[in-house]
């Protein structure tokens, strides 16, 4: 008689088979652990979180909204929000062409299985956010990567080339402000040379914007992909770094005839976004304190990336390579030698109680550049904070560099 109570290995499917936690959330555990001084996740300052005006949108929304607990159509109110946010950054679109998400990851993933079918070719940067990574991996693409400057990005010769070659990718993914890791914003002349490429060859860009609404000069603020092109870039937003990432709400901007094929899929993802956190939030917008919010982290981000910045150049070993970034959260630091990342991260959680980011989680090619790099996060830590633990990390660079 068979023994049902044994282990059976399970016929899991062949890609899942081979998936792994990602660098970054195997950190999450290590980074959020007490007294640990985290530069490694992208975390956004909890103490700058809007709570107060946002507990009064939510108890607003429970008195007014008898049915704000119950299952729901994606929240009307929200998108004109959304569109007038979209054209402080120069996007026209209207509320029929906004598509509420799970946050931007599910954005991402939505629009993969959208767009691409199994085994078929995607364009990335040898050096990209490991989440647009996990997002295709179920349909097991063939990666086509170009390379990325550090203080440039996407290398538009390389991705000429291979459009050039006879390669279809079935989309371009794209961040072009905030980078993330590499920190650095497109130029605008690269902007519209990568939407003409996207034009001329009848390929789509997904353009990944978490950060452009984090700009902390002026001068420099730049239109995002979507601005200068409807029909090809489909634009990825999201509220997790300017108000707060628990309400997991995101938004993708793409055409209005394809509304019915990405409500499909998403239906079958979670059937509907969480439309309690998109009520509550178009209740905080109402209250108009958004851009007062904005401005208050690009205030508060920007001296926090001034001072790791300085402490870098400062505490690191000489010949440091180190981007001072327009957008966004991160620095990425390039050691002057070789050295094993893994091996010094142990030692900065064993020892210093430090976390970061090796340059290795988000590298698709590796090369000997980045596998000595580092990702520093600025947003979550306090002037002080950061310079004393990059005094200290320097310190430890400096023994094993």
């Amino acid at each position: 008689m068979q023994d049902i109570t044994a282990p059976q290995s399970l016929p899991l499917a062949g890609w899942a088979q081979a998936v792994r936690q990602s660098t970054i959330q195997q950190l999450l555990a290590v980074a959020t652990q007490p007294g640990m001084l985290s530069f490694a996740l992208g975390l956004p300052a909890a103490e700058l979180f809007p709570s107060d005006a946002y507990a009064r949108a939510t108890a607003h929304v429970l008195a007014t909204q008898p049915h704000a607990l119950q299952y729901g159509m994606p929240c009307e109110h929200l998108k004109h929000f959304i569109v007038q946010l979209m054209a402080q950054r120069g996007v026209v679109c209207s509320t029929e062409q906004v598509f509420l998400t799970t946050g931007a990851q599910q954005g991402m993933s939505l629009l993969s299985r959208l767009l691409l079918d199994c085994h078929a070719p995607v364009l990335v940067e040898e050096t990209i956010y490991s989440g647009i990574l996990q997002a295709v991996e179920p349909l097991q693409p063939h990666l086509l990567t170009v390379p990325s400057d550090a203080e440039t990005g996407m290398d538009l010769d390389a991705v000429e080339a291979l459009l050039i070659e006879g390669h279809r990718p079935a989309f371009i993914y794209a961040i072009s402000d905030g980078h993330n890791p590499l920190g650095i914003s497109l130029s605008l002349e690269k902007r519209q040379r990568l939407v003409e490429l996207s034009r001329q060859y009848g390929v789509p860009i997904l353009e990944d914007d978490a950060y452009g609404f984090l700009c902390y000069d002026d001068s420099w603020s730049l239109p995002p992909l979507r601005a200068l092109e409807d029909d090809w870039v489909f634009y990825i937003g999201s509220f997790s770094k300017i108000l707060a990432p628990a309400l997991r709400v995101g938004w993708v901007i793409f055409p209005e005839s394809l509304v019915s094929v990405l409500s499909a899929l998403k239906e079958g993802s979670d059937i509907n976004t969480a439309t309690f956190s998109q009520r509550t939030i178009a209740a905080y917008l109402e209250m108009g304190q958004l851009s007062d919010h904005i401005a208050d982290l690009r205030q508060a981000y920007g001296l926090r990336r001034d001072a790791m910045f300085h402490a870098v150049t400062t505490f690191f070993p000489s010949g440091t390579r180190c981007y001072q970034p327009r957008n966004g959260m991160f620095l990425w630091v390039e050691l002057p030698r070789a050295v094993d990342m893994e091996v010094v991260l142990r030692i900065a959680v064993e020892q210093k109680k430090i976390a970061f980011v090796p340059g290795q989680a988000f590298s698709v090619v590796r090369n000997h550049a980045v596998d000595r790099s580092m990702r520093l996060n600025f947003s979550r830590c306090d002037p002080e904070h950061i310079m004393q633990g990059i005094a200290q990390l320097g310190e430890l660079l400096s023994e094993l560099v």
